[in-house]
């Protein structure tokens, strides 16, 4: 028997009404420091420089609501050369909680690199594999709820799980001045069947519905001044909403940064970063001016990064060595 998983919970709701997005898109991850991740979003963004770039975050949604998301994710990419051509390979390890719901998502992502127009082309595309999670032993249902009852098998009554496919592509262009990228991610539109094993009766779907994303972003030195301005915007859609968002950063000496975000009906954003040697950690705080400000105070993001020089030169191409003994 196929039946559609539904729940009623209250926290599952403030998910879906405060994203704007339907159930897939929480798959994956409002992060406001995007610019910072961009091969989070797009495999294509990855490789832009010779190191060997390791990055760790979370995310914790809406602080003070029960069952709100939770993001915990490590991304890492390098460049190589192949055949007398740039290439680069990464990969994405993603944990997220929210409700009920637990997801884990690994993938591995691989882009080639074409100079062109004073910049850099670079196409890529990302397979991994979804394993999705559903607590139904956590329901809490009584015979008095006029639509549901405690016998409705339409909600299972223990843990459900199931895995299935994914696919990720996009096209990166990389310049002095400025950066553009186009992604999508869950391509195929996988749907995951979960059952609590392999002889139970019945079978329970989750839809994973296809997300695109337009990132944009430039890096503007003030003349005299030890001063950049890093303006940057994100565009997300389902094909059926759309949110946006608008970010002014400043960065000094290349050193210290902070900047100022607004993402549409959503959260005015404030961050901070510091950077030293091969070493970053920016931090991200979000207040909330939709209805949700009545329910959080904000979300809280962090996320370190470490650098690894690589030499991609015809000597020694294939060595490298760790910041750590520079």
């Amino acid at each position: 028997m196929r039946r559609y998983i539904r729940t009623l919970l209250f926290s599952i709701s403030l998910v879906l009404a405060a994203s704007g997005f339907n159930a897939a898109a929480q798959i994956d991850a409002q992060l406001t420091q995007y610019w910072a991740l961009p091969s989070y979003y797009n495999p294509s963004s990855i490789g832009n420089v010779d190191f060997i770039h390791i990055t760790a975050g979370s995310k914790l949604q809406w602080i003070g609501v029960k069952h709100a998301p939770m993001d915990f994710m490590a991304l890492a990419d390098m460049p190589f050369k192949f055949l007398g051509k740039r290439w680069a390979t990464g990969l994405v390890v993603q944990q997220e909680n929210v409700g009920l719901f637990s997801s884990q998502t690994i993938a591995a992502q691989i882009a080639w690199k074409k100079k062109m127009l004073g910049g850099t082309l670079s196409v890529g595309g990302q397979v991994g594999l979804i394993n999705q999670t559903f607590k139904g032993d956590s329901v809490l249902m009584t015979d008095a709820d006029m639509a549901h009852t405690s016998a409705d098998d339409a909600i299972p009554d223990g843990v459900v799980n199931g895995k299935a496919f994914d696919v990720a592509a996009g096209v990166t262009f990389t310049h002095k001045w400025f950066w553009l990228a186009l992604s999508g991610t869950h391509l195929t539109a996988p749907t995951i069947n979960m059952k609590a094993g392999e002889n139970e009766e019945n079978l329970y779907q989750f839809e994973t519905g296809r997300n695109f994303y337009l990132m944009a972003g430039s890096n503007i030195p003030i003349k005299n001044t030890l001063i950049e301005i890093q303006p940057s915007i994100m565009v997300k859609t389902d094909t059926k909403f759309w949110q946006y968002e608008a970010t002014a950063r400043f960065r000094y000496n290349k050193f210290l940064s902070a900047g100022v975000a607004y993402r549409h009906k959503d959260a005015v954003c404030a961050m901070f970063g510091a950077e030293f040697k091969n070493f970053f950690v920016g931090y991200a705080y979000d207040f909330p001016i939709s209805a949700m400000n009545k329910a959080t105070h904000g979300s809280h993001e962090l996320f370190l990064n470490y650098n690894v020089k690589l030499n991609l030169g015809e000597v020694n191409k294939n060595k490298h060595k760790s910041i750590r003994i520079m």
